[in-house]
């Protein structure tokens, strides 16, 4: 987590290594690393030395914590973003639904966990905000559905479509 808040191992640091290592010479982990380290000489130190303060400010971020902080964003996560989740989900299903006279539904628990939000019609949809779209595509599931996008703002809620 630190890493990716200083961004130590990004390319501009350490280099592009999906390239690297297929410009690497040798296909043995000796080769590579003795390769990548003359190439690179002081990468490791400049991602060490870019980490290392941002793990301070964790750590100081830490001592913040108390329990009533951690009690307040389990009843945020738990009771509101759940209810407002569900909440939108159902209004994005009734409102894609009513525009081309088809029925919609919630997704049991078994759909749910194959991330399956809901469904218009027969056709399985999962819904996301779109900041969703911003995540690594690592992190993002690749389930082969209709995705759904909205964004939220006080006024009103936008709703993509694929």
């Amino acid at each position: 987590m630190a890493n990716q808040n200083a961004q130590g191992t990004r390319p501009k640091v350490v280099g592009q290594m999906s390239d690297l290592i297929q410009e690497c010479p040798t296909r043995t982990y000796e080769g590579w690393k003795e390769w990548y380290s003359e190439l690179h000489p002081n990468a490791v130190k400049m991602a060490t030395d870019k980490i290392m303060p941002m793990l301070a400010n964790m750590k100081n971020a830490m001592e913040l914590i108390d329990e009533n902080m951690v009690a307040e964003w389990v009843e945020d996560l738990v009771i509101t973003k759940t209810a407002e989740g569900l909440i939108i989900q159902e209004i994005i299903l009734k409102q894609l639904t009513e525009e081309k006279g088809l029925k919609w539904r919630l997704a049991t628990d078994e759909e749910e966990s194959k991330n399956i939000d809901g469904y218009i019609g027969d056709i399985p949809v999962q819904i996301k905000p779109v900041t969703y779209l911003s995540k690594k595509s690592s992190v993002r599931e690749k389930i082969g559905i209709e995705t759904v996008y909205y964004k939220k703002t006080d006024k009103y809620l936008y709703i993509y479509t694929e």
